[in-house]
């Protein structure tokens, strides 16, 4: 099985609000989303500001993952608007053949290829979402499901100068 690496853009802007995009902005930490955990793919995870979270040393839950985690969205993060909500799961050693990944919003199971470490969110309405996965071993009907993160949606509100539903908007 191929792994093949993408890349996420995060930054913080000026009200302290951190953003995650597949397209580079000034002054964005680059990251690598998967990979295969060879040399190179190691090398690719280290950002220009040092290296990102140190993986577990031990593995975790039964399907023996060192790590497996929702990496992007972070925890209680706010998205706003029409801001792309990237999706990432952590996952070392990367995903077996015989092994498929469910995806979870709100209870709900999402419509994404089972093998999908990484993808966007369409547009979602104004609240708040609870995101997990669970990985499937399709022969052992083991099964490890990763610690659900939170995060929030808001709407400009009208009366914002910069929604377009204001008259200030130009």
């Amino acid at each position: 099985m191929t792994v093949q690496a993408a890349v996420i853009y995060k930054w913080v802007d000026a009200d302290g609000v951190v953003h995650y995009s597949d397209q580079p902005s000034p002054g964005a930490e680059r990251i690598v989303t998967a990979g295969s955990p060879s040399p190179s793919a190691a090398a690719a995870r280290t950002s220009a500001t040092g290296p990102l979270a140190p993986a577990p040393l031990k593995p975790t839950g039964g399907l023996n993952y060192t790590e497996f985690s929702i990496i992007s969205p972070a925890p209680d993060q706010t998205f706003f608007g029409d801001d792309v909500i990237a999706v990432h799961l952590g996952l070392n050693p990367s995903l077996r053949p015989n092994q498929t990944i469910t995806w979870h919003l709100n209870g709900q199971q999402l419509d994404f290829p089972p093998t999908a470490v990484s993808f966007a969110l369409p547009r979602l309405d104004r609240g708040t979402y609870s995101l997990a996965a669970t990985i499937t071993d399709q022969q052992t009907s083991e099964s490890e499901t990763s610690s659900t993160v939170t995060f929030f949606v808001r709407q400009a509100s009208a009366l914002s100068p910069q929604s377009p539903l204001s008259p200030l908007h130009k």
